[in-house]
């Protein structure tokens, strides 16, 4: 992988990174860093805003712009529209959420498949993670106090779902069912709601 595609896949994790902290997981001089941030600016592709420190300059944060954001791929956008569409227009309302239920059966089965030798919540929702990750969501997953949080730093059925917005309710409806009523699945942060990211937080059902 280039090192322009390397940064730019650290920028859609973190959201928010220096030069100087891209020197050091790069493993380049601030210099080389900076050079590559310049082509990426002029690109279009990034930009910056300056955070006030306490001591010295304040610190340069670099962020993807919207055209950078699109640079990732989303699984066949305008296709996917295209045939949501095509549905409601021949099925209606009802036609398209049978192709929703379908798509989210055979999700559950999919990942219950990979699930088998999980037993523990921390094993599934690390199983889960890996598979989400190979599907291209860009997923990581943090033990926090109160239980977990799955990231999921990119969608790359966003397009669609814009569109059809029940198929983001059935991804949280998939998740529940894997990990069952004991556990209380909440959607933080949502893409398509502008938010970089989707965050869920994994905690006990009270």
């Amino acid at each position: 992988m280039k090192t322009v595609d390397i940064i730019l896949n650290k920028l859609k994790r973190e959201g928010s990174v220096t030069a100087k902290k891209l020197s050091v997981d790069l493993k380049m001089t601030t210099m080389a860093v900076r050079q590559h941030l310049q082509g990426l600016e002029e690109e279009g592709l990034i930009n910056f805003h300056d955070v006030k420190v306490k001591v010295g300059r304040p610190t340069r944060n670099w962020t993807l712009t919207s055209v950078g954001h699109s640079k990732f791929a989303n699984r066949h956008g305008e296709l996917t529209i295209n045939f949501i569409d095509s549905v409601q227009d021949l099925f209606g309302e009802e036609g398209l959420q049978k192709v929703i239920d379908r798509r989210e059966e055979q999700a559950l089965k999919h990942y219950q498949s990979h699930l088998t030798d999980s037993h523990t919540l921390a094993q599934k929702l690390q199983t889960l993670t890996r598979l989400r990750e190979q599907e291209g969501y860009m997923a990581e997953l943090e033990k926090t106090e109160k239980g977990y949080r799955l990231l999921e730093n990119h969608c790359p059925i966003c397009h669609a779902a814009k569109r059809c917005p029940s198929l983001c309710q059935s991804e949280i409806t998939v998740f529940q069912k894997l990990l069952g009523q004991q556990h209380l699945i909440e959607r933080v942060e949502h893409i398509i709601q502008g938010q970089r990211r989707c965050v869920y937080h994994i905690t006990e059902a009270k």
